[in-house]
C-alpha cells in the first residue's frame, strides 16, 4: 500500500480542521476537507493554491448531522480517490456557539437554560456524527490491515468545568468512544488515537476576547491550529503502527524531538484515570 494516503478532516474549511487538512497534503495525501459552510472554500483553495497543494485538497461541503450525507461523502470520496485510509473526527461546535456571551458577562450558563436545538446539534456533530462515521469507514480499513482514525476531542478538565454543558457533554462522549474503540480494533492494523490542542485555540470558534486575554497574559497561551500537524503526521505514519487507544496534546509536543520521543513525552492514554475505590470509613 502507498505512504501516500486518503483523508477526509471534518471540520475542514477552517481553524484546526484546515490547518490538518493542508498538513497532511503537505505530507503527500489526498485529503476531502469536509465542512458546512461554503464560503470557507476559497480561503482554504488560496491556502492549499499558496502551498502548491490545490491537486491534493478537495473541499466538500456536508451536512453531518444527517446520517445520508456521512453515506453520501464516504461514497464520493472511494468514488473519486479509490480508497479512504485516515479519518479525522475534528467537525465541533464550541462555546461561541453554544452560548454567544459566555466571555463577556459575569454569570454562566446553566445546563437548564440552553435550548434543546442547541444541545441536539452539538451532541450530533461533536459526538454522532464522528461515530457515524467511524462506523462507515471502520470494516474496510480492517479489511485492508491499515488504517488511521484520529479523534478530537478537549481538554479532560473542560469536559467537566461548570458551565461546559453541552460542550463537555459531547466531547467526553467522544473521549470514551476513542478509548472502547482502540479496544475493538487491537491487533488489526486499524488504530483510534486521539489529538487534541491541550489548551485553548487560535481558531473562529475561539471568542476575541480570549485571544485579548491571552496577549495581555491573563490567560494560558493559545493553541496555534499548525500546531495539531506533528502529532496528527505522526499517529498517522507507520511509525506509529502499534500506537492504539491513546490522546497526544499538540501544546505539549516537542517538535524538535523525534516524533517517538515527542510522542512518548506527549502521549497518555485516551478515556479517563479511573480513581482507586475509597476504603470504607471505620465507625
Amino acid at each position: 500500500m502507498s505512504e501516500h494516503r486518503v483523508a477526509i478532516v471534518t471540520g475542514g474549511l477552517r481553524g484546526l480542521g484546515r490547518a490538518m487538512a493542508l498538513g497532511l497534503a503537505k505530507a503527500g495525501h489526498r485529503v476531502a476537507a469536509v465542512g458546512h459552510i461554503e464560503a470557507d472554500i476559497p480561503e482554504l483553495n488560496a491556502a492549499a493554491a499558496e502551498q502548491q497543494l490545490r491537486d491534493r485538497v478537495w473541499p466538500l461541503v456536508a451536512d453531518l448531522r444527517k446520517p445520508e450525507e456521512c453515506d453520501r461523502i464516504v461514497a464520493e470520496i472511494r468514488a473519486r480517490f479509490g480508497s479512504l485510509d485516515i479519518l479525522v473526527n475534528n467537525a465541533g461546535l464550541t462555546f461561541t456557539y453554544i452560548d454567544p456571551a459566555r466571555f463577556r458577562r459575569p454569570t454562566i450558563q446553566r445546563f437548564w437554560e440552553v435550548p434543546d436545538e442547541i444541545v441536539e446539534n452539538v451532541i450530533v456533530t461533536n459526538y454522532l456524527a464522528g461515530d457515524r462515521l467511524s462506523r462507515r469507514v471502520a470494516p474496510a480499513m480492517v479489511a485492508q490491515g491499515w488504517g488511521r482514525i484520529v479523534n478530537v476531542t478537549t481538554k479532560l478538565d473542560t469536559m467537566n468545568r461548570v458551565g461546559t454543558h453541552p460542550y463537555g457533554a459531547s466531547k467526553a462522549a467522544l473521549e470514551m468512544a476513542s478509548e472502547v474503540w482502540a479496544k475493538d480494533v487491537e491487533g488489526t492494523g486499524l488504530t483510534i488515537n486521539i489529538v487534541n490542542p491541550g489548551a485553548g485555540a487560535n481558531t473562529p470558534g475561539m471568542a476575541d476576547e480570549m485571544r485579548q486575554m491571552s496577549r495581555e497574559g491573563r490567560a494560558a497561551r493559545l493553541v496555534e491550529p499548525e500546531e495539531m500537524v506533528p502529532p496528527l503526521l505522526y499517529v498517522v505514519s507507520r511509525e506509529a503502527d502499534r500506537v492504539n487507544g491513546m490522546r497526544f496534546d499538540a501544546n505539549a509536543w516537542d517538535a524538535a524531538l523525534a516524533p517517538a520521543e515527542a510522542a512518548r513525552l506527549a502521549g497518555r492514554p485516551a478515556g479517563f484515570v479511573l480513581h482507586p475505590q475509597a476504603p470504607p470509613s471505620a465507625g
